[in-house]
């Protein structure tokens, strides 16, 4: 049973999104590269590049060993299509936003155009706003306020704001300077390398629909500007096939007046399509080579690249990465270590052999002419269409990577982070739904295009093809097909029956035999449209891989198995209440033209269902959610305050807090406490501006699919399942912690991999001011069940208001608005500060306290006058059986071996103290004459020095030197210490008769101690009236 919060009347909405930045997002990975559309260097510096990735700008200062993302609070939105670094100073950088080859699906629009002036540290927005699409950026090379922008517009509609674009004033403003009509954009747009005046633009007439894309038309064509793009005249029209498409250009450095171009035309329109070559500045042409490998799938590659020193070398990208010597006769296929689908390329002008390519699967960097490249397995900018959870207890991610396989992903790694062995290829490709039983996922089901379907078995890591109907059929119409499959088809593995799989074309299909055969279960779900069911591309090239009138998502209902949502792409919704017998057209009267992204039923009513509706194909980018609370019989729109521009991709309502909904936009994610009334952005000040394409609540964390930025949880909804109004003014508000478990972990989290999330209890607080920690500390105490403060945590003056820190050295943050702090289960450590080198500290030369046990918790929070407090469970590690006896022992023998480094501290402590006063005094007596005095405190002096050799290997100053000095008794009880702390519940043998010994140990040098303290130190007070004053140090043996 799921416990149900209900809506407080004053929880309505967060007043500061801010006010969440206390709840930490962490990044899950994979570190496997996305598509990247768009990368840059210089050659003053060959380890600084720039990459345009479907998630953002990325930079490397390393030659491609690391990547990090530019600032992620400056860009409107993720997608980029171009960047360009200035010659003449390479700390200007502009980038264009919105990737130029428009899939469709897995490609998002851009908000213009954004500049740099300082090497990619901070940005600026300069307008373009409109451009939805763009596909160059040519700067000046020798003045870097002038550059050109080849705008390539929006996707599904025609628009104004496309051609080539100007700037004199470093994007101040702009001026229009080539427009053909308002289906015609610039795709590619490069300078004359020997002279700046002259300018060559591609522009493409195109436009994508729901079902299909046009690449060619009228306007297509290459045009020339002789006078810095002020003003254009087409070329190459006595030359060029009637009928173009899309169109690569390339002026050669090597050689002036080259020009080379990428065409896609009809075989049979001229000359056709291919590489074509003009050596007069583009006044004749002629095709060198019209193979189809340079052109294929044009609308989506297309680009040509001349070497900088060799006039007859020129590079082609498409699928293969393709370069000729012999001025574009043959290609060779080259750069087969890294992925494919190339889309950019940059060549140091200077030194040829150094360039950085961008392809599908992320971006790469060679320094020996393509021959070898750098890693693709260091860049978080995945792209998943999906994701879904598992129960096990560090639960598994499942989606399909956009462009590479399927994946299975921990949510948590074991040794610190989440690397390359906590994640695996499973079933389906790169369009998966991947579904399976979460309690037992050892078969794993995984779609791909045009219905493809796979069983992989997690047991024997073997697949077995379970497709419904064995028809690839690539090129063929969808309405010459037995099913029409979206390229994203859903797959649903029944909750109440995991024998039962339902799988979704046109029509809905189940299985009982784990896709051994199937059943139709429902008519034709969609419009069936024939006008719509024709090739996928047109009028030159064919698209074959996605099919249009198709179920888009299916939902099983949580409540009942007989209870299926179906939603398409066409923008219809059916709902059966047995089992597929039949089926209710339920679409909103007032959806219209659109398409169902997502179908989400409510957990707390069989009725409820909340719809996920999109009009982006139809180039209206407004938010739509429907509601439904009687199966469909009547809907409401709750997009609520949702931006325009943010569609929506997915929205979900949380198990525990009924009206509490979370929606994922095409530009981040947004919450709502008021079941979609109000909405609030949800970032928290880590998740970056990114197309949210699904979500899961799962375990009290919200985990995320991005297309761009790899999977990322939030853990512990805690703060936003009990949010209500009065707490944000309460001087002090402690939110009820989840139950945390003690785990047995070691190991870091380098660069590169996976967050884990924090081991230990997230304490969640609000306060209403920030306090003066000078004047007032923060205080929470963890108070077990007998009433005894385990562990007192504190804010700090000197750490500040952001507190942080680790071990004995944390300290509380004490922010306005929300905090989180996080109790690592350690007691409370021991007072003493030592300068020794000590291995058991948190950083402070202080030893961390012991791990408490399991069980039931009070948290006590206290600022001034203020005290509020809150239950809290903690579980031993549930995936660890063990007996309560054997806690209780445990538990005893690492209190104890605490109690003696306790008083080891206090008697080395009190020593030292008194052999100091010794030394002062016999210096003191030396200088008088009084010999016997200054004996006595001589040996004092030596016996303290005994004592503390005998006990402390006093010269140590880091671990290493425990090469040199050997372990005394100190150092054998704080390793001791340690091993008991981290056993399971049941210690070994070893360690109890180690803890023997050192008992014993220990005790004899406490006697020791006694006999200095009766011996030389009390000799030394009787011959001058105690002078030295002895500190506690414990009681006498």
């Amino acid at each position: 049973m799921l416990a149900t919060h209900t809506i407080p009347a004053q929880a309505q909405k967060i007043g500061d999104e801010a006010w969440l930045d206390a709840m930490e997002w962490r990044l899950i990975g994979p570190w496997r590269g996305g598509r990247v559309t768009a990368v840059a260097g210089h050659p003053a510096d060959d380890q600084f590049y720039l990459m345009g990735a479907t998630g953002g700008v990325f930079i490397t200062r390393d030659g491609g060993k690391s990547w990090e993302a530019v600032d992620d609070d400056v860009f409107g939105t993720a997608s980029v299509g171009a960047i360009e670094i200035a010659r003449s100073d390479p700390n200007v950088i502009v980038v264009g936003m919105g990737e130029s080859p428009v899939r469709g699906v897995a490609a998002s629009h851009g908000d213009g155009v954004y500049r740099s002036t300082d090497r990619g540290r901070t940005w600026t927005h300069l307008g373009l706003d409109g451009a939805r699409h763009i596909g160059e950026v040519a700067i000046h090379p020798t003045d870097p306020d002038t550059f050109w922008v080849a705008v390539q517009g929006a996707a599904y509609g025609p628009t104004e704001q496309r051609g080539v674009y100007k700037t004199v004033d470093g994007g101040t403003t702009f001026a229009k300077v080539l427009y053909v009509d308002d289906t015609t954009g610039a795709t590619d747009l490069r300078l004359d390398p020997n002279n700046p005046r002259i300018l060559y633009a591609a522009m493409w007439d195109w436009q994508r629909m729901p079902w299909a894309i046009r690449s060619g038309g009228e306007g297509s064509g290459i045009y020339k500007s002789v006078d810095g793009g002020e003003t254009w005249n087409e070329i190459g029209t006595d030359d060029f096939p009637d009928l173009m498409g899309k169109i690569g250009i390339a002026p050669s450095a090597a050689k002036p007046g080259r020009v080379w171009a990428v065409i896609e035309a009809k075989p049979e329109d001229g000359q056709g399509g291919g590489v074509w070559r003009s050596d007069d500045y583009g006044e004749t042409w002629a095709r060198v080579n019209g193979s189809r490998r340079v052109q294929a799938r044009s609308w989506y590659y297309m680009h040509i690249f001349a070497d900088p020193v060799d006039e007859n070398t020129v590079y082609v990208l498409n699928a293969p990465f393709m370069r000729s010597v012999d001025g574009g006769k043959t290609f060779e296929q080259m750069a087969q270590s890294i992925h494919g689908d190339h889309h950019d390329l940059w060549i140091n002008p200077e030194n040829p052999d150094i360039m950085i390519g961008g392809n599908d699967g992320g971006a790469a960097i060679s320094f020996d002419a393509g021959r070898t490249w750098s890693s693709q397995y260091n860049q978080p900018t995945a792209q998943f269409y999906r994701v879904d959870v598992d129960n096990d207890y560090f639960y598994r991610l499942y989606g399909g990577q956009q462009d590479n396989s399927t994946m299975a992903i921990r949510s948590f790694g074991d040794d610190g982070g989440i690397g390359r062995d906590d994640w695996m290829r499973v079933a389906g490709c790169e369009s998966a739904h991947v579904a399976f039983d979460p309690d037992n996922p050892r078969y794993i089901y995984g779609g791909c295009y045009l219905g493809q379907i796979e069983e992989f078995d997690m047991r024997t890591e073997t697949s077995r093809d379970i497709r419904v109907y064995p028809e690839l059929s690539f090129g063929i119409s969808p309405s010459e097909r037995k099913y029409r499959f979206n390229w994203n088809a859903p797959i649903v593995v029944s909750r109440h029956d995991p024998g039962v799989i339902y799988h979704a074309g046109n029509v809905v299909l189940k299985s009982v035999d784990r896709g051994q055969s199937w059943t139709e279960i429902s008519p034709d779900l969609t419009r069936d449209d024939p006008e719509t069911q024709g090739p996928g591309g047109f009028p030159i090239t064919n698209e074959v891989s996605e099919n249009y009138n198709t179920v888009m998502y299916l939902a099983e209902s949580p409540h009942s198995a007989d209870t299926l949502w179906a939603g398409t792409d066409d923008g219809l919704v059916h709902v059966t209440r047995d089992g597929g017998e039949n089926w209710a057209n339920i679409t909103p009267r007032r959806a219209g033209d659109g398409m169902v992204n997502t179908i989400a039923v409510s957990p707390h009513e069989p009725g409820k269902a909340y719809v996920a509706f999109t009009k982006y194909k139809y180039n209206d980018h407004e938010p739509i959610i429907y509601v439904t609370d009687d199966f469909g019989g009547s809907w409401d729109e709750i997009s609520g305050d949702i931006p325009d521009g943010h569609w929506v991709r997915v929205v979900r309502e949380d198990p525990e807090r009924e009206g509490l909904l979370y929606a994922g936009t095409e530009m981040g994610l947004f919450f709502s406490l008021n079941a979609g009334r109000n909405w609030q952005r949800l970032h928290a000040g880590d998740l970056p501006v990114v197309p949210i394409t699904d979500l899961r609540i799962h375990r009290g964390d919200l985990v995320v699919s991005t297309q761009g930025r790899s999977f990322w949880i939030l853990d512990d909804l805690s703060p936003l399942r009990q949010f209500d109004a009065d707490h944000a003014e309460a001087s002090a508000h402690l939110y009820a912690p989840a139950t945390a478990d003690i785990l047995r972990i070691n190991g870091n989290n380098p660069a590169g991999r996976g967050e884990n999330p924090p081991i230990g209890a997230m304490l969640y607080y609000t306060l209403a001011q920030e306090p003066d920690l000078e004047e007032n500390t923060l205080v929470i105490e963890i108070v077990d069940g007998d009433g005894e403060v385990v562990r007192t945590l504190e804010s700090s003056a000197e750490t500040g208001v952001d507190g942080g820190g680790s071990g004995s050295a944390y300290a509380l943050p004490a922010k306005q608005g929300l905090n989180r702090a996080v109790w690592d289960f350690a007691a409370d450590p021991l007072a003493h500060e030592l300068d020794d080198f000590v291995i058991a500290s948190g950083g402070d030369r202080k030893i961390d306290g012991y791990t408490a046990a399991p069980g039931q918790y009070t948290v006590r929070l206290k600022l001034g006058e203020t005290s509020v407090e809150q239950p809290l469970t903690v579980r031993f590690d549930p995936r660890q059986e063990y007996d309560a006896g054997h806690l209780v022992e445990q538990q005893r023998l690492v209190k104890s071996t605490y109690a003696m480094l306790d008083e080891f501290q206090h008697t080395l402590i009190g020593l030292r103290k008194i052999r100091e006063q010794a030394k002062i005094k016999h210096a003191i007596f030396e200088d008088k004459g009084e010999t016997d005095k200054a004996e006595a405190m001589q040996a004092v002096i030596d016996a303290v020095d005994e004592w503390e050799s005998g006990n402390i290997a006093t010269e140590r100053e880091f671990f290493q030197d425990v090469l040199n000095w050997p372990d005394r008794l100190f150092t054998d009880l704080q390793f001791l210490y340690s091993t008991l702390d981290g056993a399971l519940p049941r210690v070994t043998e070893g360690m109890k008769k180690r803890h023997a010994d050192l008992e014993g140990r220990f005790e004899d040098a406490m006697n020791a101690r006694d006999a200095v303290m009766e011996g030389s130190v009390a000799a030394a007070n009787r011959t001058d009236d105690d002078i030295l004053v002895v500190p506690e140090m414990g009681p006498a043996r």
